[in-house]
């Protein structure tokens, strides 16, 4: 089966053919580390980290880069607002975006190299530009001219005559549609020193020179929030076409996550930290969550649809559990298997999550129907029912919410020491049933049971002994 992906260069599902038999590239744009993350960013990172582990299931190896805006002038302003270091403030909210990675499950790219490294290219990038007539240098400042590329705005839509292309000032443009590739230095703030003189680089810039540095002058995909569409990303693909190189084969963009109908944004003051979330979700729901609808639309948030959605994880989850302990009492482990036809379709059509969770939540209620003959003892069942559980774990695990990988492993809900503790204090209880039933105590064995049951616990009686899990929520 060939996956299809939308494009939103050419506006058109394609099929996704790789440059390089065997393998995909795929660049990303990431974080301008201004300040802290929210889930409209975490959206990106868990979206194209499914597409990661879409196209790594399908057997490519994958070039996977994701970079740092560290230097931007929302970074400076904000350092001096609040009198740091430009570069500690950096610093300080990359690590706040890689904690919120780490708390998601998304997986660290192959590489994550930051615009301050890579100077030098930028340097090479703008000459090349220059050389091909489609820049000019003037007080200190470089630019590129649109206006000199015939196929500009293609990706975006943008008509010359009604773009702006929202700079801060700059001096010695010749239109005002010409964008910056360099920003003469100014006083108190960092700078490089180049033919031009000494600055620092425009935002768009350290894009195309760190995707084609680390992924060649072609590669597969570019990905990145819708809200880059233009100009950033239109301004890339014109630095690169300007220099001469292809550059990326297939464009896709994430949806924003929105409240009340408006974009999320730190302007707005809609914001949502991933902590605040955390308080009422675990990571493995939030990313759940966050997967949920198809990456291209927009996601309208909302704290009942959060839960709403973590209630659903959850049932999956206990399924993936309880046949988990089902095979080890059998003497062996839960693996995963291949996916159903059914899921890969929809992930084969432009990374389809809302058809493939439905497949997944599909395939529980068939295994859970068999669930209570296998406890039986039912051989066609167990059988039955463990090959489905190996069909969800392979599911899940391309959604990155495979309860039994080991990223999640920490949860309380079926491991860590939380869950230990109480598995110790429940197996002590069900000792005191279990005696008081072969005592034919009924008394005292169906107290222990309330008890449990109070404290939202349910037991199930099997042939090999009870068995007890926390009730649904």
């Amino acid at each position: 089966m060939t996956l299809r992906i939308f494009d939103s260069a050419s506006r058109q599902l394609r099929d996704f053919v790789p440059l390089r038999e065997g393998h995909a590239s795929v660049y990303v744009c990431g974080a301008t580390v201004q300040s802290a993350p929210h889930i409209g960013h975490l959206r990106s990172g868990v979206a194209f980290d499914i597409l990661r582990n879409w196209l790594t299931h399908m057997g490519l190896d994958v070039a996977f880069i994701r970079n740092v805006t560290d230097i931007d002038d929302k970074i400076l302003h904000k350092a001096a607002d609040h009198h740091r270091p430009w570069w500690e403030w950096a610093a300080t909210y990359e690590r706040e975006f890689q904690w919120a990675y780490d708390q998601l499950g998304v997986t660290p790219p192959s590489l994550e190299p930051r615009a301050t490294g890579h100077i030098p290219e930028m340097i090479d990038y703008i000459q090349r530009i220059i050389d091909a007539g489609h820049g000019y240098a003037v007080d200190g400042n470089v630019y590129l001219s649109p206006m000199t590329l015939p196929d500009y705005g293609a990706l975006s839509g943008q008509k010359l005559d009604e773009m702006d292309q929202g700079e801060s000032a700059g001096t010695g443009k010749r239109d005002p549609r010409d964008f910056t590739l360099w920003k003469a230095a100014k006083p108190g703030e960092p700078s490089w020193d180049t033919p031009w003189g000494p600055g620092r680089p425009g935002w768009h810039l350290e894009c195309t020179a760190m995707a084609t540095k680390y992924l060649g002058t072609e590669f597969d995909i570019h990905a990145g929030g819708l809200d880059l569409k233009f100009p950033h990303h239109e301004n890339e693909s014109a630095q690169a076409h300007a220099a001469g190189d292809g550059f990326a084969q297939y464009w896709m963009h994430n949806g924003w996550v929105t409240m009340a109908g408006e974009k999320m944004s730190k302007s707005l003051g809609n914001v949502l930290s991933v902590p605040n979330l955390l308080h009422l979700v675990r990571p493995v729901e939030l990313r759940y969550y966050l997967g949920s609808a198809h990456y291209r639309s927009m996601m309208e948030f909302s704290e009942p649809a959060l839960l709403e959605a973590a209630s659903g994880y959850r049932r999956v989850e206990k399924f993936v559990h309880t046949v988990s302990d089902l095979a080890e009492k059998r003497g062996s482990t839960l693996e995963r298997s291949e996916v159903t036809d059914v899921f890969a379709d929809a992930m084969n059509d432009d990374i389809g999550v809302p058809a493939a969770l439905a497949e997944i939540h599909t395939v529980v209620r068939s295994g859970n129907s068999q669930l209570d003959a296998a406890r039986r003892g039912d051989d066609a069942a167990v059988t039955n029912v463990l090959t489905t559980g190996e069909q969800v774990r392979a599911m899940l695990s391309v959604l990155g919410v495979d309860p039994l990988d080991e990223k999640w492993l920490a949860s309380p809900r079926e491991s860590g020491a939380e869950h230990s503790a109480l598995d110790a204090l429940v197996r002590a209880e069900l000792e005191v049933r279990a005696t008081a039933r072969a005592e034919k105590d009924w008394a005292t064995a169906d107290g222990v049971r309330d008890r449990l049951s109070a404290a939202g616990i349910v037991v199930t009686d099997t042939p090999a002994g009870a068995e007890w899990e926390l009730a649904d929520q």
